[in-house]
């Protein structure tokens, strides 16, 4: 008998019981669901979101706007988070650190922001996390991946108003190089973003696939800052260097452009083992369309064919018939954090920041991208994600994944207390 799809009450509903209670502190349970009737909440509940929603790189801004309204819309048609509404208000955070912490003060201070979202920029994540202690409202990062956010300022710092819901630079840098290991290629070069993001990644990448494969050599570099629009010079170091891999952190637009100049060199056919770690953003794949190569190794936060549950595709289908657009992986980070505070917020009984940071601490969050588990040391959401190789689909305007492997957040996620050796992969 064929299977019946997920609902949106079911995976409303799932989303309430799966961990059947909510820790609200040591050895303190808080029944949910069904064992429990879960107290009305003096509303509404407001959520700041920020995301870039100007410039170059507006797209992503649209795309975690459409993720987060599309919740919002699913959760007060079905009686809101209990029994309050769920408002959100959106504000452009372009990628400076400033307009960043604005924004949080403004939603705090003059909006009566109940919680805050979204964040691309790492170093903007970074800003917002002492800002967050002095404001006490809690900050679901949806993007921002550098893993300093909650190694140090979750972890050693012991800002615990900060999580994230998104993969980090784990997902980046070293599961790439759990990929990497099993290709026939020994040499490899990256252009990258020359700052944080691109530095942090490629690191890792060096590291783990040092370990896992010790005559893995790192043969050339370049990094190209951001805003670079011709990568031809970057483009020639490489090929010059003659790697059997390529790997780059590059995304967005400039993924794009680096893509369109790199197949327009020959690259592509002279380097036949290439990863790029974001490249199965959805702004990238529609922008490039046929002219995504097949055969790259790619991955993101989330990517719309995995995991091939109910629960997704459903998600997936309702999300393309509203938006006529297939989900960005932003869309699904922001769309799972409102339910997530839902979640809490119902399992805690109150939207008191204290007690909504208990019930999201060790939280299991059913969500499209998969089950979800919010580490209570650190606060970094573990889920799984999919590397795949390029491949033309007659379904779909543009290139999706073929053959996939996913490496296991355990397996490439660094470990508390992030210091020393075995806190860092290969286990």
């Amino acid at each position: 008998m064929e299977k019946k799809g997920i609902t949106r009450r079911d995976f409303m509903k799932a989303s309430v019981l799966t961990a059947g209670a909510a820790a609200l502190g040591p050895g303190v349970l808080k029944p949910t669901g069904v064992w429990a009737a879960t107290p009305k909440i003096k509303g509404p509940i407001k959520v700041g979101y920020q995301a870039i929603m100007s410039g170059a790189l507006a797209g992503y801004g649209e795309f975690h706007k459409m993720g987060a309204v599309m919740a919002m819309e699913e959760i007060n048609a079905a009686g809101g988070i209990a029994g309050a509404k769920l408002e959100i208000e959106f504000r452009d955070s372009t990628l400076k650190a400033p307009e960043a912490i604005k924004n949080a003060r403004y939603f705090v201070d003059s909006w009566g922001a109940d919680f805050l979202a979204g964040v691309d920029s790492s170093g903007q994540a970074l800003a917002l996390a002492p800002v967050m202690k002095e404001l006490d409202r809690i900050l679901m990062v949806t993007h921002a991946a550098t893993e300093k956010l909650t190694e140090e300022q979750v972890y050693k710092k012991g800002i615990k108003q900060v999580f994230r819901i998104c993969t980090p630079t784990y997902q980046d840098g070293n599961a790439a190089a759990f990929v990497a290991k099993d290709l026939p290629a020994k040499t490899w070069a990256t252009i990258s973003p020359k700052y944080e993001y691109g530095y942090t990644c490629w690191e890792m990448f060096k590291n783990t696939l040092g370990k896992l494969k010790p005559d893995a050599k790192f043969v050339a570099e370049s990094w190209a800052p951001f805003g670079t629009t011709d990568f031809r010079p970057h483009i020639n170091t490489i090929m010059d260097a003659n790697p059997e891999g390529f790997y780059s952190t590059e995304w967005a637009g400039e993924l794009i452009t680096f893509v369109k100049q790199a197949k327009q060199a020959g690259m592509f056919d002279k380097i036949k083992h290439v990863l790029f770690p974001v490249g199965a953003a959805m702004d990238v794949l529609e922008g490039l369309g046929n002219e995504m190569p097949d055969n790259i190794w790619m991955s993101g936060r989330y990517f719309f064919q995995y995991p091939d549950t109910h629960i997704n595709n459903d998600w997936v289908a309702r999300f393309h018939k509203r938006w006529n657009h297939y989900p960005a992986y932003v869309s699904e980070t922001g769309y799972s954090t409102m339910y997530a505070f839902k979640k809490a917020v119902e399992a805690a009984g109150s939207k008191e920041t204290s007690k909504v940071i208990d019930a999201l601490a060790g939280m299991m969050l059913v969500s499209p991208a998969g089950y979800r588990n919010f580490r209570k040391e650190d606060h970094q959401a573990m889920y799984d994600v999919p590397w795949g190789l390029t491949k033309s689909d007659p379904k779909y305007p543009f290139k999706v994944m073929g053959k996939q492997v996913v490496i296991p957040a355990k397996e490439c996620f660094n470990r508390p207390p992030f210091e020393g050796p075995e806190t860092m992969p290969p286990f």
